[in-house]
């Protein structure tokens, strides 16, 4: 009975505790996603240390159910409407903010001595931006603008993107190496990403269909959550992308869905507790020994990180033809990053293992600075382009 009252107080506590970061999210200049890392940090393991361990392994439960929401949620921006009226800018930001990052950063890395095959796998993590961070930021911005539809339509793609980024990067790696080809990698790879593409269609079509029938144009909280966690569960179990997976599943609901007034009411509702437990477990397991391994390659990881998303998303723009304000802030608008490149470090310091050390130490570095300030920057740019949108 110890692990049980353990359980509900802390349970308790974190979620009280997002009632009190989203009233301080508004009054200062720190997104709650934010709030919630910090707090995370000061009561797990590099801080107070009052997380009970059972957490631990909760963590990664907690991650994907959160996750599998998220990218229903960010499906549901992927609709012919929007997309008739985006579709070129959310195709060429999303690619070219994705591509320059890692172009630059392997280019930095090169430059700062850094080895090409070494470079070029932390180019490529480095292309990937946290859904679940943006999601929340604009959720918490309250506003419903362009601008934020547009961003959360590019971060839909951008897991896709950072992934095929990454098996080409593995591949090139491993023919440079001298190890011939990694046909099995390439094959792994198609298989995460166009398996999650089957397994959302096949679940999406007849839930679109299904759904929204017992309480007419609007599905139920067991509807909504079953269909989620179901997708969830085969994507892993089918060692698919449950991201990728979800987003299909969402995207397809909302395109389908012709007696639905509108398909994610339901998730909307139940999601914020697991994103505030999500977030907080992220923060305590962040590791903040690994900060003082940053040193100079670090800092230009980081620096050609910003500059790759900045620059990227402004060459986007241009080919899309997209308004000045998209231009100047989208990049900013997608620094926040968390567990994806942490996971591709892990894949690729598993294939390479000579490259571990230096990998794992960069990429967890960094990706602890990306996850507290890249939220502060996407809510800047929120509130900078929101006035203007609403003037115009």
């Amino acid at each position: 009975m110890e692990s049980t009252h353990q359980l509900l107080i802390t349970l308790g506590s974190i979620l009280l505790l997002g009632l009190l970061t989203s009233t301080l999210g508004h009054r200062t200049i720190l997104p709650r996603v934010t709030l919630l890392l910090i707090f995370g940090v000061l009561i797990g393991h590099d801080g107070f240390d009052v997380i009970p361990e059972m957490f631990d392994a909760w963590f990664e439960i907690v991650a994907s159910m959160a996750l599998v929401m998220v990218g229903f949620l960010l499906g549901g921006q992927l609709t012919l409407t929007s997309l008739r009226q985006s579709a070129g800018q959310v195709l060429w930001i999303s690619i070219t903010a994705a591509l320059v990052v890692a172009v630059l950063v392997c280019i930095g890395l090169v430059l700062a001595g850094l080895s090409m095959p070494l470079a070029i796998l932390l180019g490529c993590i480095a292309s990937a931006t946290a859904p679940a961070a943006v999601l929340d930021v604009v959720a918490e911005d309250g506003r419903q603008t362009r601008f934020g539809d547009l961003l959360l339509a590019i971060v839909a793609l951008d897991d896709v993107w950072s992934l095929a980024l990454f098996s080409a990067g593995v591949a090139i790696v491993t023919s440079i190496n001298g190890d011939g080809g990694d046909a099995s990698f390439l094959a792994t790879a198609a298989w995460e990403i166009l398996g999650a593409c089957a397994l959302g269609v096949v679940l999406g079509v007849p839930a679109a269909y299904l759904t929204g029938r017992t309480r007419l144009g609007e599905p139920l909280l067991s509807e909504a959550l079953g269909i989620v966690f179901l997708c969830g569960g085969l994507a892993i179990w089918l060692e698919v992308s449950y991201l990728i997976a979800a987003m299909v599943m969402g995207a397809v609901i909302a395109n389908f869905a012709r007696h639905h007034e509108y398909p994610f009411h339901a998730i909307e509702g139940i999601e914020q507790p697991f994103m505030v437990i999500f977030f907080v477990l992220a923060g305590a397991t962040l590791d903040l020994e690994s900060l003082g391994a940053l040193g100079l390659i670090g800092v230009v990881y980081i620096v050609c990180r910003l500059a790759g998303k900045v620059i990227g998303a402004k060459l986007g723009s241009m080919a899309s033809h997209s308004d000045r304000l998209t231009g100047n802030w989208m990049g900013i608008a997608l620094l926040p990053q968390a567990g994806v490149p942490i996971g591709m470090a892990l894949v690729a310091s598993h294939q390479f293992p000579e490259y571990r050390q230096v990998m794992l130490s960069l990429v967890i570095s960094s990706t602890v600075i990306f996850d507290i300030v890249g939220p502060v920057f996407t809510r800047m740019a929120l509130r900078r382009v929101a006035p203007r949108e609403f003037s115009a």
